[in-house]
């Protein structure tokens, strides 16, 4: 179902972003990779020639809107459609509120949440007009549920639980767009490496000792939810860890 689709991925560099667009382009789909990384999409793109597949790369920071654009338009005149975008696009720098951590907070607003809103808004109108489409967009566990050092971080996340709900109202029904949100539990990459708060390295050492999801199980959930027959749309997928308990 995925052979010849045009996907965009953001945030591809590696983690769930890399293994997604790994596994896209394996069940036959076109990728288009963005990240701030151009090194690390120069291996991702090596690994899918590799195995036969058609990808394109480019450096991507989705707090620019004009970058944004930019690559839409690019994906667009490469292969004249788009088909689906994934936003996974993510950091995650938790902190103590009281530390003041403030760039840190206005960070995550612009990747996890704008960065967002701006990949969505250069893709909606070329799936209005075909009237056919699927954006799924990376939230979190943490769009559910709140946990110290986690306030901001969880906040863009119920900005993006939020966000997909809204889009699938005012979407799907009107112009056959599917809507998906997948609520990752802990998963193993390398956003906890964006922690800076002293104060949290014994819960960053105890989730690197957790048996976590692979990027790869995120991957897989995503492309099952892509895959769904044109009249289902999975609205949200929530998975975790099994030893995880919130």
């Amino acid at each position: 179902m995925l052979r010849d689709k045009v996907v965009i991925v953001t945030g591809a560099s590696s983690g769930i972003g890399y293994a997604t667009a790994l596994a896209l382009s394996k069940a036959g789909a076109k990728v288009a990779a963005g990240a701030r990384r151009i090194d690390k999409l120069e291996s991702l793109k090596n690994e899918v020639q590799e195995n036969d597949g058609e990808i394109l790369i480019k450096n991507l920071d989705v707090t620019k809107k004009e970058e944004c654009d930019s690559f839409i338009n690019l994906v667009t005149k490469t292969w004249n459609r788009i088909d689906i975008l994934i936003n996974n696009a993510g950091i995650m720098p938790l902190s103590f509120f009281k530390n003041l951590k403030i760039s840190e907070w206005e960070e995550m607003i612009d990747v996890n949440l704008k960065g967002v809103l701006f990949c969505t808004a250069a893709v909606v109108p070329h799936m209005i007009t075909k009237k056919t489409g699927h954006i799924v967009n990376i939230s979190s566990v943490a769009g559910r549920i709140i946990f110290p050092a986690g306030s901001v971080y969880c906040a863009t996340k119920h900005a993006i639980t939020a966000f997909s709900e809204g889009l699938r109202q005012e979407l799907s029904q009107r112009y056959n767009i599917k809507v998906t949100c997948i609520e990752p539990g802990v998963v193993s990459t390398e956003l906890p490496n964006t922690i800076t708060d002293k104060s949290l390295e014994s819960f960053v050492e105890s989730v690197k000792k957790m048996e976590s999801l692979k990027a790869e199980d995120i991957a897989n959930a995503i492309i099952y939810s892509i895959e769904s027959p044109h009249y289902l749309n999975i609205n949200e997928i929530l998975l975790r860890p099994l030893s995880q308990e919130k």
